[in-house]
């Protein structure tokens, strides 16, 4: 059965989800990127070489998700809706469809309580991300990617025993994600541009939510890849339409369509869109390893590019690295071609 999302993330469901995540997911830090590879706050100044000076004022500020236990943000929300589920509704069991950072976060969550747990995943999943699984405990079900995406639209899947939780239209789950606003408002108050992965709209409509109740007018610009756009393509249209798409490295953004439940939300909570190319995520992979020494997978660095790119307005802008979870052979590939 389909949730009823409401059309703003109280600030009550909010609180709530803040107070109830930190036993499994962490703060993470928020820190700027550097306009080379020196110190990462500071610049030489030509005219006093002896002397220091900030960065420019519209340097480029990175919410670390990547640091998460489970190398993703989707911890958040995935310990904020086993939260909502009452004991007996937790014994007999939660599954979720996703192609693998939320049922790394569910299957985490699981593992702490002992709780049986499946992950449907489509049949492209990445290795790495499939390995970190069965560690975890999790049963795996691949299925076509065809099958999976219904799993998402119906929000159900039969003869698997336990809760669905939805990776994304889940009210639990928005409430999670938008913890991330709430640290960013709190370690960097006047942000102006928040620019985010769009995925299927929990992540960007969570940290929207917070940034709202907080009364913050910072923009929230979804990020998307060039292989599939529903963003951009429900923004043109004006309602959720399906659109083209070609499978690529950036396997955790890049959907088929914006779920319809999902539209109301996204439509206030979501300024607009950036699309960058598969060529700009792959340099702002390197870009990240080169300066920051950090490890993003094509959907978390999509932000990054989109930053980078000099086409986004803004003098205070937040990136969220989303998550980590890059299989090695595709990172290799991404930096034996630098």
């Amino acid at each position: 059965m389909k949730p009823v999302l409401p059309d703003l993330i109280s600030g009550e469901a909010l609180a709530e989800a803040r107070g109830r995540i930190y036993d499994s997911a962490v703060r993470t830090p928020l820190i700027r990127l550097p306009v080379s590879n020196g110190p990462p706050d500071r610049v030489d100044r030509p005219d006093r070489p002896d002397r220091l000076t900030a960065l420019p004022p519209n340097a480029i500020w990175l919410k670390l998700e990547t640091l998460q236990p489970v190398g993703s943000f989707k911890i958040r929300g995935a310990r904020n809706a086993i939260g909502a589920l009452v004991p007996e509704t937790l014994a007999q069991g939660i599954y979720t469809a996703s192609a693998g950072n939320m049922a790394l976060g569910l299957a985490w969550c699981a593992r702490e309580r002992r709780l049986p747990f499946t992950a449907i995943v489509p049949n492209q999943a990445p290795a790495a991300k499939l390995s970190k699984l069965e560690k975890l405990g999790a049963r795996i079900l691949p299925v076509p990617y065809e099958r999976w995406w219904q799993v998402l639209e119906e929000h159900h899947y039969p003869d698997v025993p336990g809760t669905f939780i939805h990776p994304v239209a889940n009210p639990a789950v928005i409430a999670g994600n938008a913890t991330i606003g709430w640290e960013i408002l709190e370690q960097l108050p006047e942000v102006d541009t928040v620019l985010v992965p769009f995925g299927g709209g929990g992540l960007s409509c969570g940290i929207g939510s917070a940034l709202r109740e907080s009364g913050s007018t910072a923009r929230v610009i979804g990020c998307e890849i060039e292989t599939a756009t529903p963003l951009t393509a429900a923004l043109a249209a004006g309602g959720p339409c399906p659109v083209e798409r070609t499978p690529s490295f950036v396997d955790g953004i890049g959907g088929s369509g914006l779920l319809p439940e999902m539209w109301p939300l996204v439509r206030r909570l979501v300024d607009s869109a950036a699309v960058v190319s598969l060529q700009e995520t792959r340099e702002a992979i390197r870009t990240l390893i080169e300066r920051v020494h950090v490890v993003a997978e094509g959907a978390g660095a999509v932000p990054v590019a989109a930053a980078c790119s000099g086409r986004i307005p803004g003098e205070r802008v937040c990136c969220v690295v989303s998550g980590g979870n890059i299989d090695l052979g595709v990172l290799v590939e991404i930096l034996a071609a630098a």
